[in-house]
């Protein structure tokens, strides 16, 4: 077990009481922790799996204003996402970065009316939108980014034009408008850097994976994986940022008579994406992400996304939580769309090289057409002794912002006042990064003797972090590549697991790195990352075993990929 996991443990046992307690380790639970911790509170944070594993695993990697909750007439939302949207691009440039978005457009006129038909009520599923509509949305969109603009204005260009710049489309279209958007890298692994930020920042506050909030009687307490033990734990406020889980905590945490009362709060929809291995697609794109309409109206995307393309996604209507993967007709949904905007491009499901899904913690609503629920965020307060401030709603962009506002919520209970902000703090890598394009990169090679492609990996992943990582491995032995691409290490492999919260295999392939979703893991590196894990974290021989079948069974039940696969890679690698 890291030492900061057994110190973590032994502070809860010597004091259990907490000015807060956040149940739910995806991107809003850590948002509100950092900043409660940063204001000089002492909080605990609880993640029942892996920090970032659920949902907050399963985005569409945008970081994005939303152009279609226009049509919603959500423009409150808009404008908090777009500045939001801007602070991420500046604050964490390692992993965010801008994404030119182009939109294929078939009509003139149509979908004028779709605003007018959801301001009075209409939930339905709107028309296609023509380049009147998307002209009158782009142009709202670019007003409330006018001040201090950092991303391009939008463009609009007729059809002959657009298919000399992507002369893999459709020909059957008309126009085509590109605008600017960003996207991120590794979600998961920004989302850590919170963690890892905070534990600097605010060491009086703890955060635990593979740990469990529970009520026994009047009384909670902790149960902690690797332990027989439940640590009493006596919270002020309780922040529940469950996510599709917040009616199932809010039923668990308080008495018969409140859940019983309760009425449910969110309303899930699954959202499902591929990434694709198309060298041919991911050439045609030209660096553009391609946002378009499905013959359903639904809204799909394409962009090329660390050497592959990921296209996405679906958006169904879930009854109850639960883990969830691609479905068979979801995957040939999203390739027959992806195959009516590029049809002369060969798409198969050969091509695809892992898949993901999600449930998306929406506000509970009666729309008909998933695409009309709100994609805004608000908290719902339980009273109780303590009382729950449920974070309801909310997407990736907006994470800052929905974790100050739970603060402030909390500060105002507790009798606090606010002592700092996170507008204009850096995350993680994005700290003291050099400004100019590729300039950590020739920096990294020339302070470590490194080449270059291994300086672009470090930068890419870990921002200015790559330094600390270097000067861990700088002299081991074990600092030659398990791999080409990316070039992954063994001392590298110890590092995160001394430095980033890691307990299984599944912590290493699936989150702390891109092996799984690029689709690089194959079986021999499987093996190779778990003889250094095995070491490290001490396992015995049948532990070791038990962790690599828990992850060939994962990466096949939820992800796509087959045992078959991973033999067939290595075969493909040697």
């Amino acid at each position: 077990m890291p030492s900061f996991r057994e110190d973590a443990l032994r502070r809860i046992r010597q004091d259990g009481d907490f000015d807060a307690v956040v149940i739910g380790g995806g991107i809003n639970g850590i948002a509100a922790y950092r900043d409660l911790a940063l204001q000089g509170l002492r909080v605990l944070l609880v993640e029942r799996n892996d920090f970032s594993s659920g949902c907050s695993a399963a985005p569409s990697r945008m970081i994005h204003g939303g152009l279609r909750y226009l049509e919603n007439g959500e423009f409150g939302l808009v404008a908090e996402s777009l500045r939001e949207r801007d602070a991420l691009l500046t604050l964490a440039p390692h992993m965010v970065h801008p994404l030119p978005t182009t939109i294929p457009i078939f009509s003139t006129f149509s979908g004028l009316f779709n605003a007018a038909a959801t301001f009075v009520g209409s939930g339905g599923k709107p028309a296609s939108r023509g380049a009147l509509a998307i002209k009158a949305g782009l142009m709202l969109y670019d007003f409330v980014t006018r001040k201090n603009r950092i991303l391009p204005r939008h463009t609009f260009r007729n059809a002959r034009k657009t298919l000399q710049r992507w002369p893999g489309l459709t020909p059957g279209i008309r126009y085509s408008a590109t605008y600017y958007d960003a996207w991120i890298s590794q979600p998961e692994r920004l989302a850590l850097e919170l963690l890892i930020d905070t534990r600097a920042d605010a060491p009086q506050s703890i955060a635990l994976n593979y740990a469990e909030f529970v009520r026994a009687g009047g009384d909670y307490g902790l149960k902690v994986e690797g332990t027989d033990e439940t640590l009493p734990v006596r919270p002020r406020i309780i922040v529940n940022a469950t996510g599709a889980w917040i009616d199932e905590t809010i039923g668990a945490l308080t008495t018969t008579q409140v859940a019983g009362r309760a009425k449910p709060t969110v309303s899930g929809t699954k959202g499902s994406h591929l990434i694709l291995a198309n060298e041919a697609l991911f050439k045609a794109l030209n660096g553009h992400m391609i946002f378009f309409e499905n013959a359903d109206n639904r809204v799909c995307i394409l962009f090329p996304y660390l050497g592959r393309v990921l296209a996405g996604s679906t958006d169904i209507k879930v009854d109850r939580p639960e883990r969830v993967r691609c479905e068979p007709e979801e995957r040939d949904y999203i390739l027959d769309a992806v195959r009516q905007v590029f049809p002369h491009i060969s798409i198969d499901h050969c091509d695809i090289v892992y898949s993901f899904s999600g449930i998306r913690p929406l506000p509970r609503s009666d729309a008909a057409f998933t695409g009309r629920i709100s994609r805004s965020h608000f908290i719902h307060r339980v009273e109780g002794d303590p009382p729950q401030l449920c974070m309801i709603g909310g997407k990736w962009t907006t994470f800052r912002a929905f974790g100050e506002q739970v603060t402030d919520e909390a500060l105002a209970f507790l009798g606090r006042k606010r002592l700092t902000g996170t507008m204009n703090r850096p995350i993680g890598g994005g700290r003291n990064f050099p400004s100019g394009a590729g300039r950590l990169p020739t920096l990294l090679s020339e302070e470590f003797s490194i080449d270059r492609d291994r300086a672009e990996y470090l930068a890419s992943a870990y921002g200015s972090r790559a330094f600390e990582l270097m000067g861990f491995c700088r002299g081991r032995t074990d600092d030659s590549p398990l791999c080409e691409k990316p070039p992954i290490t063994a001392a590298e492999v110890v590092w995160l697991i001394r430095c980033e919260h890691v307990r299984h295999l599944t912590d290493l392939i699936l989150r702390r790195t891109t092996l799984a979703i690029t689709g690089v893991i194959d079986a021999d590196l499987i093996d190779a990352i778990l003889g250094v894990a095995a070491r490290e974290l001490g396992w015995a021989p049948q532990q070791a075993a038990d962790e690599r079948q828990r992850l060939v069974d994962e990466l096949e039940t939820f992800y796509g990929v087959t045992t078959a696969m991973l033999k067939h890679r290595c075969k493909e690698n040697a």
